[in-house]
């Protein structure tokens, strides 16, 4: 299968690719470099260095003529939502929609879109929290992500589009970046190597969901080949660490 891998330079979205290659699928890569590394991008990929906000994404779509798309690329940065937030909607919501408007004018299968979910469901008690808690984004980049969710279902409504969104838990392993503000793991590792402090906000007694970016990819692969689902899936390890 010819799959669209957007974001594909990126610390997850690399890694989804290089799976799908090993399963043997032909991969092509959208991503803008903004946060992505050319390095990550499988040799065996076809990149396109393109902003999904672009009209020129259709350029991509006439070329490539993919079966299916995988969506990873995103401002994923919640300090920048908040003070930007209407960089994150255009990213977020209007690169989305002009990305799902090629994939209804090319008659795209499946999609396969990278979600969140804490930012998503906001601070909850019931723990692990499940598919059909209520939605409660704090922060402009929650809100964001989850509208792009509702347009994905919404294509699956109107024109057939396949889709199932992914909410991701703390994805953490290589090429995680390790001076951005999310990723405690990478963080505490370059600074503990480096001989640095580290910082631990409050009671030091708080709990995440950890997975390893490997599993994520697997979890990518299997939600491409199952077509039969959709919706949302929150995908992590459901253990408190």
């Amino acid at each position: 299968m010819k799959v669209l891998v957007t974001g594909g330079a990126g610390f997850i979205g690399s890694h989804v690719a290089d799976r799908l290659i090993a399963a043997g699928h032909e991969v092509a890569v959208v991503d803008d470099l903004s946060t992505g590394h050319r390095e990550f991008v499988n040799p065996r990929a076809t990149p396109h260095v393109i902003d999904i906000r672009s009209p020129k994404l259709s350029e991509v779509f006439e070329a490539e003529r993919p079966e299916a798309v995988i969506h990873h690329a995103a401002q994923a940065e919640v300090r920048r939502s908040v003070e930007d937030p209407a960089l994150d909607a255009a990213i977020n919501i209007g690169g989305t929609l002009n990305l799902l408007t090629c994939c209804r004018r090319y008659k795209i299968a499946r999609v396969v879109y990278a979600g969140t979910g804490g930012a998503v469901y906001g601070d909850t008690a019931v723990l692990p929290t499940p598919e059909d808690h209520p939605t409660r984004p704090a922060s402009p980049y929650g809100i964001s992500k989850l509208i792009a969710e509702q347009y994905l279902a919404c294509w699956g409504a109107l024109y057939g589009v396949g889709g199932i969104a992914l909410r991701y838990a703390n994805v953490f392993g290589p090429r995680q970046n390790p001076l951005g503000e999310a990723g405690v793991v990478a963080i505490f590792s370059h600074r503990i190597l480096r001989g640095e402090p580290i910082t631990i906000n409050g009671d030091g007694e708080q709990t995440r969901d950890y997975v390893y970016v490997e599993d994520v990819a697997e979890a990518n692969l299997r939600a491409l080949e199952r077509t039969d689902v959709t919706g949302t899936v929150n995908l992590g390890t459901g253990i408190e660490t």
